[in-house]
Formats: C-alpha cells, sequence, structure tokens
C-alpha cells in the first residue's frame, strides 16, 4: 500500500511566483474602480470587489510568516482523521455521524503567538487552537513551522450553520485542501457548489483522495483517473490530486511534502489574493466591456439640443422683441419730431418682456440674479423637443456602453432638469442685447430732422406773421422770392417734405439694421443657453463618461 500511495504522488503546483508589488498595485486598481463606479453601478454589483479589498488589506496587514492551510470535505470523508495524523495528535474528533466537526479547529506548527492575530482574523475559538510544538520533536516539525492548518466542519452538514461556516472560512484561508473518499469523490454538490468555483484558484488547491487503503490496489489508478475527469471538468486540470491514508503514517507523506513546499514558499497567501483578484476583474469585465467612450456627445447632437434649450428659453420670442425695439427706438430718434411724441406713447416691446438689455451687473454674483423676465411659457412642442434634445444627448453618449451606464448617463443628462427653466431665464436676462447703444446716425438723421422741422416751422410762422398784418391793415410782408415762390412757402413746404423724404429715406436702412440687430442678439441668446446646456447637461454626462473611462483604464490595470 505505501508503494502504491507513493507512486501516486504528484508535486504541488505554484511555481509561478507572485510579487507582493505587482498585487499590491492590482489591488489598488480594484479601489480605484470601485471609487469611479461609486454611484453608478448598483452596489448589488461590487459586493465581490469591496470583500476582496477589505479582505486583501487586511490578510496582508497581517502575518507574511504564516500560511493557512484548510482541510474541506464531506462527513466521513476522513479530513478530520487527515488533521490529527499531520498534527500527530488526536485534536479533532473522528466519526461518521451527521455533523462530526461542528466547529474549526486549528493546529499551529510554531509558536502560537505569531497567529492568534491571524486566527482572530480567520474566527477561530482560542479554545479551538493548539500548538504542534514539542521538545521531544527535535527538529521533525521545523519544515511546517508557519503552518496553520485547519479542520473545518462538514460542507454537508445538516445543520445550515456548519455550512455557512465553512462558506465564509474558504474565503479567508490561503489554500484548500480537499478531502475525499472512494464513495463520494463524484459527489454532485462537492463538484457544483464548491470545486467548480475554484477553478481561479488552481495555485492555491489540492484534492486528496483519502482511505485510498480501502480500495484493492488495481482499482486505485482507475478512481484516480475517472476522479482527474471530473476535476477537469471542473476547470480544474493540473491541480494537485494525491492519494492518502490516514491509518499509515506513510500514507499522508506526500501530503505533508506539498504542505512543507508550500509553507517555505510563502507564497500561498499571496496567489490566493492573486486568484481572488482574478475572479473578481472577471466579474466586473461586463461593467466595462465596451471599448472606449466618447468623452462628449458630438456637435450635431450637442447643436440639436442648443436649438431646443433656445426654443424652451423664448429666444426667437426675444429676438423678435429685439428686431421691433430697435426700430421703435429708431423711429424714436430719427423719425419726424412732431410725431415722436405720440411714438414715445407705445410701449417699447424689450420693456414689455422686462428685458432692457444691458449686460448683468460684472460684480453681482450669478446666484444672486433673479428671473424676472416675462418671456413665454415654452410651448408643449417646446418641451418635448427639449426633452427629446436631452435623451439624445443620453442615447447619442452612452447607448453603447455596457449596462447598467446608459441608464447612468441618462441619469445624468437629467440631473438638473428642474433647474433648467430659472437658469435659461437668468440667461436670458442677463445677456446684453446691443440695442442699448444708439448708434451716431440716428444722431446725425434725428439732427437734420431737427433742422427740415425748423425750417418749416420757421416758414409757417414767416406766412402766419404775413398774414396777421394784411388782417390788422399794416403793410403787408415783402416776402423774399426762390423764382416764382416766396421764401417762407418754400421753408415751410420744402421742410416738410424734407422730412417726409429724410424718413421714407431712412426707412429701409432702420429694417436692415434691426435685421442685424435680431441676429446679433439670438447669436448673444443662443451662446448664452448653450452654455446653460454644456453646464446643466452636457457637463454632468461628460462626469459619467470620464468615470467610466478611469473604471475601464483601472479595470485593464487590475488585470495585469
Amino acid at each position: 500500500m505505501t508503494n502504491i500511495v507513493g507512486r501516486m504522488r504528484e508535486a504541488f503546483r505554484g511555481d509561478q511566483r507572485v510579487d507582493p508589488d505587482a498585487l499590491v498595485t492590482r489591488l489598488d486598481a480594484v479601489r480605484r474602480f470601485l471609487d469611479a463606479v461609486d454611484g453608478q453601478v448598483p452596489d448589488t454589483q461590487l459586493v465581490s470587489a469591496h470583500t476582496l479589498v477589505e479582505r486583501a488589506g487586511t490578510r496582508l496587514a497581517l502575518s507574511r510568516d504564516h500560511t493557512v492551510v484548510a482541510l474541506a470535505g464531506a462527513t466521513g470523508s476522513g479530513k478530520s482523521s487527515i488533521f490529527n495524523a499531520l498534527a500527530q495528535l488526536d485534536l479533532s474528533p473522528v466519526g461518521v455521524r451527521r455533523p462530526t466537526t461542528g466547529v474549526t479547529h486549528a493546529c499551529v506548527w510554531g509558536p502560537l503567538d505569531g497567529g492568534n492575530r491571524l486566527l482572530d482574523w480567520v474566527g477561530v475559538l482560542p479554545r479551538h487552537r493548539f500548538v504542534r510544538e514539542s521538545a521531544l520533536d527535535g527538529d521533525d516539525e521545523s519544515a511546517l513551522h508557519g503552518l496553520i492548518l485547519l479542520d473545518l466542519p462538514d460542507f454537508d452538514s445538516v445543520q445550515r450553520s456548519h455550512r455557512l461556516e465553512v462558506d465564509r472560512l474558504l474565503g479567508l484561508v490561503d489554500l484548500v485542501v480537499w478531502v475525499v473518499d472512494p464513495q463520494k469523490y463524484a459527489d454532485r454538490v462537492i463538484h457544483t457548489s464548491y470545486l467548480r468555483e475554484f477553478h481561479q484558484h488552481r495555485d492555491v488547491t489540492l484534492v486528496v483522495l483519502n482511505q485510498a487503503d480501502r480500495l484493492p490496489p488495481a482499482e486505485l489508478p482507475r478512481v484516480l483517473d475517472d476522479l482527474r475527469r471530473l476535476l477537469d471538468a471542473d476547470g480544474l486540470g493540473g491541480v494537485p490530486l494525491l492519494a492518502t491514508t490516514a491509518v499509515d503514517p506513510a500514507g499522508i507523506t506526500g501530503l505533508r511534502e506539498a504542505l512543507e513546499r508550500t509553507v517555505a514558499e510563502r507564497q500561498a497567501a499571496l496567489r490566493r489574493l492573486a486568484g481572488d483578484v482574478d475572479t473578481v476583474v472577471a466579474g466586473l469585465g461586463e461593467l466595462v466591456a465596451a471599448g472606449t467612450p466618447k468623452d462628449a456627445p458630438d456637435d450635431g447632437t450637442v447643436r440639436t439640443l442648443d436649438r431646443a434649450l433656445a426654443g424652451a428659453a423664448g429666444v426667437p420670442s426675444v429676438a423678435e422683441a429685439v428686431e421691433a425695439a430697435y426700430r421703435h427706438r429708431a423711429g424714436g430718434t430719427t423719425g419726424w419730431p412732431l410725431v415722436r411724441g405720440w411714438r414715445r406713447l407705445r410701449p417699447d416691446p424689450l420693456r414689455r418682456l422686462h428685458l432692457p438689455g444691458p449686460a448683468a451687473d460684472p460684480e453681482q454674483p450669478e446666484e444672486s440674479l433673479v428671473a424676472a423676465t416675462s418671456v413665454p411659457d415654452p410651448t408643449a412642442a417646446q418641451r418635448s423637443a427639449l426633452g427629446l434634445a436631452i435623451r439624445a444627448v443620453a442615447d447619442r453618449s452612452g447607448g453603447e456602453l455596457p449596462a447598467p451606464w446608459p441608464a447612468a448617463v441618462t441619469a445624468a443628462a437629467r440631473s438638473r432638469l428642474a433647474e433648467l427653466p430659472d437658469a435659461l431665464d437668468r440667461a436670458v436676462a442677463g445677456t446684453d442685447l446691443g440695442v442699448d447703444r444708439r448708434p451716431g446716425w440716428w444722431r446725425i438723421v434725428g439732427a437734420l430732422q431737427w433742422l427740415v422741422t425748423v425750417a418749416a416751422v420757421a416758414g409757417l410762422g414767416w406766412l402766419v406773421l404775413g398774414y396777421a398784418l394784411r388782417a390788422l391793415g399794416l403793410p403787408a410782408l415783402e416776402y423774399p422770392r426762390v423764382g416764382a415762390a416766396p421764401w417762407p412757402t418754400v421753408l415751410l413746404l420744402g421742410g416738410l417734405l424734407a422730412g417726409l423724404l429724410l424718413a421714407a429715406a431712412t426707412r429701409p436702412v432702420i429694417r436692415w439694421a434691426a435685421r442685424r440687430a435680431r441676429q446679433r442678439a439670438e447669436k448673444r441668446l443662443t451662446e448664452a443657453v448653450a452654455r446653460i446646456g454644456t453646464e446643466y447637461v452636457v457637463t454632468p454626462v461628460r462626469t459619467v463618461l470620464d468615470r467610466y473611462a478611469t473604471a475601464r483604464r483601472a479595470w485593464q490595470d487590475a488585470g495585469r
């Protein structure tokens, strides 16, 4: 039997060493990933990553000189017998009834003080901790100094608390030795619920077929081959597979040698954490599987948003009022003086909207600006167009990203939707519409109008004076003449005609200049509302896209 077991020994796997600094770098990348996706991805999808960061930080801070190895198996597999055989002491109860092992027992090779903090973290009660240290051993056990061997409860226990304890400890230990027996090595529970889940931890996994002495020598190779086939199907190809028997000290020699190499390398904890990182990174991949996203919406989509914002802000109405106000004010300055008073009785179109047009006081903080315009509220069609434009920004920016990022981008685009009306009103109210500056040609035309009006009034007065003198029987005035027409008549009619002609000549110029003023105001207003769109819609979307890009880079770094 000893020879058969000896021939079944396999060298323990894990020749590739894990660089501690590289592992810490990968863990830091996972932390950066979590920071980037915080608030964007549901916490339920990040539990494993948060657990890894917390667990890895604690494990690396604890003893690096100790290796925690767990013996895991079903009831009757003989793991407690192997535990006692390795310790050469009867420390854990042995039996075939369920449950046999109800609590975790720990045996420490070397001084217990060095491993106490580690055992406190693992959660082994002090009364179940034992020390394998005796002066009678000499140097026989020195090769295992630093080993902390755990005998776990049965994972198929009828008591749920035992199964939960096994699951908890399997997530903490550095190396797992799975103990199976010839009767239940193919049990579905151990393969589907445990071994298959450990495919990312092949470097810290060992499988032993215990109770090999119960098999006829000719059957042992066939059983081992069948078990190897099952392990390959579980994704554990290449995992060491040993045949053991606890009744013969030579029957655990191969297992002991494997543990000695593990303890000497001081790599098991690092390999376990590296495997945990691999598992977590593989799970996080679906969250950032898409390529590098856009850093902002495309220009066409932004222009559509700007047009929708301009419509909702009433930019067309304000621009139309600017054109009307320009004509109104230009007519009041360049029109015939005798009718200017009548024109002033008509309200200024911009004043009706409470938009005088001057720029906002630069010393006044933006927060103190109070929206006080009377711009008409957006119509249902304009509100709908704005909603569709905002949705288009979200869809074009994050539509190709994996879930849940499209929803995060949409939420970001709409995050300040309730603030948009007031912000747009402030933008319109604070925009310099350029209508308060009176062009110089207005004054020139206005002066000419006054000149010809004075001439007409002078001619009229001259004529009235002549008629009055004749009515009083006084000598009539002799009017100078221009040809056959007296000067007073020339002044009166010429002044009236010149005023009409001047007004007619300037009217097309005023209309042209009013359209220019409208275009200028419309451009300034559109730029103002575009800045609001950038701040309230585009910038939040860019923030989410930046966080996605940061998370993707961190995920790539963690996978290296």
